[in-house]
């Protein structure tokens, strides 16, 4: 009887252990499992796809588009474009000629075009309804800002087209300023009164200010009042005052104490950072907003020809955790961490089908995180990229 007694507890005891060995392997699991998610929330990144079917082509009029060099998304979440209809060839323009040379295609759309977010055309506007001479000679970034005027700047730099002036436009078309004056030269990156073939323009709301990126001739950013355009600041590179000689970038060299043309664009983050992209030298510099340098960030360093960082955005979470890249050399957009602009992933790849790029230039984002990316010389087109969710890089 006792033999059995011990038979039994000795079983109990076994099924005791072998009870708590089954329970601690699942908590071990949970846990494993638990951690394994929290690691995979944290390395999770945006995740884009081409939508091949936007915008609605072809377009009405017979209208083709050229270099695109600006996009930006309104509030009402229309996408907003500008390009270079004089960057088309004779081949693609036919009935542009005097006689035409075809009789079913095609005509130079006019620069501006506005898309809404279905890919219709909803918009559109030029030279003519900006009364002619208005104009920049070689167009260059577009910015809508809080009030829904329309910014326009250019990078001609030559002695028969050197921009000088930026432009503000009602939605019609319409102008309401010219900051500057057209055909200024020499450059002068000290210049208060006048610009440098400007790149980029960013309406910063809270302060009332308008903020160039200044740009193909000169070699800085600089600052102006919304309401009248009275000059502020401008800085160059590290905060100094910026120097209007020559240079060149070297990979292997120190970092550069000057901007290099183009300083290609101008954006200011929610939480006051301003970050600027030093295109020909490879370069994100982030500043505070009276010029006080805070810390810089090369992008495929060893990229020479035109650069590797052209054009950039925040995505739209309050934190702005994310910044994505054009870099319109090695074809691709990168997606950076904003906190240290640490590249966690990146989507595209030469060529010119859906979902290539040649030439990505510039990068506009809407309210439901979907990209836009247009591309310049001889890619001429904008592709919209679906944003869908998070994921692990691709």
């Amino acid at each position: 009887m006792r033999r059995n007694i011990l038979i039994v507890s000795s079983m109990f005891a076994l099924f005791v252990v072998l009870g708590v060995s089954v329970l601690s392997t699942e908590h071990s699991a949970i846990a494993q499992s638990q951690l394994k998610a929290l690691s995979d929330t944290e390395s999770l990144v945006p995740i884009y796809e081409v939508d091949a079917n936007w915008p609605k082509v072809p377009l009405p009029n017979n209208w083709v588009i050229g270099n695109v060099i600006g996009v930006d998304v309104d509030e009402f979440d229309n996408i907003w474009m500008i390009h270079r209809p004089a960057a088309l060839t004779n081949n693609e323009i036919p009935l542009y000629h005097n006689p035409p040379t075809g009789v079913d295609c095609c005509m130079p759309a006019p620069p501006v075009l506005v898309f809404n977010a279905a890919g219709d055309l909803v918009n559109s506007f030029g030279p003519l309804e900006a009364g002619g001479e208005f104009w920049p000679d070689a167009e260059h970034g577009i910015f809508i800002d809080h009030l829904n005027n329309v910014w326009v700047g250019g990078g001609g730099t030559g002695a028969s087209n050197a921009d000088s002036a930026v432009f503000k436009f009602a939605i019609d078309g319409t102008l309401l300023q010219t900051l500057g004056r057209k055909g200024v030269l020499p450059y002068d990156s000290n210049s208060r009164d006048t610009f440098g073939a400007p790149a980029d323009i960013w309406v910063e709301e809270e302060d009332e200010e308008i903020w160039v990126a200044d740009g193909y001739g000169n070699r800085r950013v600089i600052v102006l009042d919304y309401d009248t355009g009275r000059y502020k600041r401008h800085w160059g590179a590290y905060g100094n005052d910026p120097v209007d000689a020559p240079t060149t970038y070297d990979p292997s060299a120190p970092p550069p104490d000057q901007f290099r043309p183009p300083v290609h664009c101008v954006l200011i983050s929610n939480d006051e950072f301003v970050y600027i992209c030093d295109r020909g030298n490879d370069r994100i510099q982030v500043f505070r907003k009276n010029g006080e340098f805070v810390f810089e960030r090369f992008i495929a360093k060893n990229t020479t020809s035109a650069g590797s960082v052209w054009d950039i955005e925040f995505s739209n979470d309050a934190e702005q955790k994310w910044v994505f890249l054009v870099d319109g050399i090695n074809h691709r957009v990168r997606i950076l961490r904003r906190s240290d602009l640490t590249q966690v992933s990146e989507f595209g790849h030469q060529g010119r089908w859906a979902g290539g790029f040649y030439a990505a230039h510039s990068i506009g984002i809407d309210s439901q995180s979907n990209l836009y990316i247009g591309e310049t010389w001889e890619g001429k087109r904008v592709q919209k990229f679906a944003y869908k969710g998070m994921g692990l890089p691709q």
